[in-house]
């Protein structure tokens, strides 16, 4: 039954789609060819310009509807306009009596049923601005009195910021999204103003600057108010003495209900209030002296009244000195406080008091005696008089510690016949530290260690190994006693020489099957390291290093290709190579060889000898045949 109804449906559908008097609207094919966007009459034009940015879309159809374009501006990548139309003609945007703010890159975007397309960008460049004008609500104002400024940039658009000068210097910015601005203004200096402002117009990236305004002229009258400053006493002011000071204003017909007054000396507010403040203090001796301030804030009237009031000194602040000036630890040092000066017209002095810190303890004298420490401490000290105390700048005694004995060694290897370098060298001890060295008791040479990276290197030269105990070091730091150090105990490496090269057995004695020992000798000082050679051999046949002066090489089956000249070479520390003799060595035939070939040879001729025998025997018996037939012939 469904599938009925569906067929039924499809037929009356095609039906009404086919009959003579319908229209079909099959789809538009178009495309969107090309876009380009122009600006009219030029791309860089004067303020007030009539301006058209044209954007043309080249589109082709296959059919005659109308189609339905919608087209967007841009402008630095922001969107300013949007419509659609129908019209195929030139989407037109415009922007009349054109201003700086319009400067930017352009370019427009067309969309056609979601088909979209965009321009290349095109620079605008508007050049000019109108001068600014400045208004003021008042012409003349007293001092805390606020003035309305107001400037205008005629005609202009955008991002704007104005800016407000007085006498040729900036004193207020602002920054808004039209055409003028207003500023509220004070001045506190009295006198004739002149104001005048100027403006930018932000376009990104660039900003355009206005010319100036016409400046106009403010005058600020005197506001009849001023701060009083009195002290008291007024002359002949002693540290310690007490000082009344008072803050107050005369006024002239005015209310003082919002005034407010502070008193202040340096950068110590002492008291504030309305109307009239005081305070009272003991007066301390300062260069060039107490310096007071009388302060009236009323709204944005400020006015001050100054006054530096000199104070003599009661007594200078103390020194801390000690003797003697360089002290070792646990050494006794005097530690002396003193203040140089002193008004005698207020005090004696024997009225000074003296206490050291940290050891608390009073002193009329200021000598302190005490020990050093046993490391860089700080001491002050204090001066005490009509309830004034000083106090004196930190003296850090830095106690020196005493030079160890010192110690000696060989900087490196002593080698006979090559300068020796020797170090001296304490554990401990303060720097600078001097260090002698003695050969014999006798003075070589002294150096001055004054920085820990510094070593105390002396460099001598020796003529037998046994000369090196003789040298010893001495360190001093300070007025001790200078500390001898015991006597070097070095090895003195002695170069090799001499070297030679012997054989066993003896060179006459070398036979095959036997053995043979190539014994090298040196003199110099061990550890040694050997090599023997055949000559003709680069490549050594043996290398040994030994404690011995003498070490060998065995061959432990001879033949002949041994044969041939041997040497060797050794070196020890000293890195000197010396080469001993060459030694010929002929390897002979072994005994038993020899005997073999004289049997050989004895049995041969043996046989040559009886072979001989027999053919003589055998000759002569045929000759004695011979004749015995011979005979029996002519017998018979």
């Amino acid at each position: 039954m469904g599938l009925l109804l569906l067929l039924a449906s499809t037929t009356l559908l095609l039906a009404s789609y086919l009959h003579p008097g319908s229209v079909t609207n099959a789809q538009q094919v178009f495309t969107i060819k090309d876009v380009s966007l122009s600006i009219e009459p030029s791309a860089d034009v004067s303020r007030g310009t009539n301006v058209t940015v044209r954007c043309r879309a080249s589109v082709s159809s296959s059919g005659q509807e109308a189609l339905s374009r919608e087209y967007t501006v841009y402008k630095d990548g922001s969107e300013v306009y949007t419509k659609t139309t129908s019209s195929s003609d030139d989407f037109l945007y415009l922007l009349p009596d054109a201003r700086v703010s319009n400067s930017g890159k352009y370019k427009c975007k067309i969309n056609i049923e979601g088909r979209q397309r965009t321009s290349n960008a095109e620079k605008l460049a508007v050049e000019g601005l109108s001068k600014p004008v400045l208004h003021l609500n008042k012409g003349v104002v007293t001092e805390g009195e606020e003035l309305t400024a107001r400037c205008t940039a005629p005609g202009e658009t955008g991002s704007i910021f104005f800016y407000f000068y007085d006498k040729g210097e900036e004193i207020q910015d602002k920054q808004v999204n039209s055409n003028q601005a207003e500023a509220v203004l004070h001045f506190r200096s009295v006198g004739i103003h002149r104001i005048h402002c100027t403006y930018t117009v932000f376009v990104r990236p660039d900003s355009y600057k206005s010319e100036e305004s016409s400046s106009a002229a403010v005058s600020v009258k005197e506001l009849n108010i001023t701060p009083v400053l009195e002290i008291s006493p007024q002359h002949q002011i002693f540290e310690g003495d007490h000082l009344n000071i008072f803050c107050s204003v005369r006024v002239a017909q005015r209310s003082t209900d919002s005034m407010l007054l502070y008193l202040s000396e340096g950068t110590s507010l002492l008291s504030s209030g309305s109307n009239k403040v005081n305070h009272s203090m003991v007066a301390l001796a300062k260069a060039p002296g107490l310096m007071f301030e009388c302060r009236m804030e009323m709204g944005n009237v400020v006015k001050i009244a100054n006054r530096t009031v000199p104070v003599t000194e009661l007594f200078s602040a103390p020194t801390l000195t000690m003797s003697p000036a360089e002290v070792f630890q646990r050494e006794p040092m005097k530690l002396t406080c003193n203040s140089e000066r002193f008004a005698s017209e207020r005090i004696q002095r024997n009225e000074l008091t003296y206490t050291l810190h940290p050891l608390e303890n009073p002193m009329d004298t200021g000598v302190f005696s005490v020990k050093a420490p046993l490391r860089d401490f700080n001491y002050t000290c204090a001066a005490r008089a009509k309830g004034i105390e000083k106090h004196s700048e930190t003296l850090t005694v830095r106690p020196r510690v005493p030079v160890s004995i010192p110690k000696i060694s060989v900087y490196g290897k002593a080698i006979l016949g090559k300068p020796i370098q020797i170090l001296c060298q304490s554990d401990s001890g303060s720097l600078p530290i001097n260090y002698t060295l003695f050969r014999e008791y006798m003075p070589e040479n002294t150096t001055s260690v004054r920085l820990p990276i510094q070593e105390a290197l002396f460099t001598v030269s020796i003529s037998r190994p046994e000369e090196i105990k003789k040298f010893m070091c001495e360190a001093s730091n300070g007025r001790r006693q200078p500390l001898l150090g015991p006597r070097l105990n070095a090895t003195v490496i002695v170069p090799l020489s001499h070297a030679r090269l012997s054989a066993v057995p003896n060179l006459q004695e070398i036979l095959e099957d036997g053995h043979l020992n190539l014994i090298c000798r040196v003199e110099g000082t061990p550890p040694v390291t050997f090599k023997w050679y055949r000559v003709g051999d680069s490549k050594p046949l043996n290398t040994t290093t030994t404690d011995e002066l003498h070490k060998d090489y065995m061959v432990p089956i001879v033949t002949k290709e041994h044969s041939g000249r041997y040497y060797c070479e050794a070196f020890n520390h000293a890195r000197n190579l010396v080469r001993s003799n060459e030694v010929n060595v002929e390897v002979r035939m072994a005994v038993w060889k020899k005997a073999l070939i004289g049997g050989i040879c004895l049995l041969i001729v043996s046989v040559l000898a009886v072979a001989v025998v027999l053919y003589f025997k055998s000759k002569r018996g045929k000759r004695e045949a011979a004749a015995e037939l011979s005979v029996r012939s002519v017998v018979v």
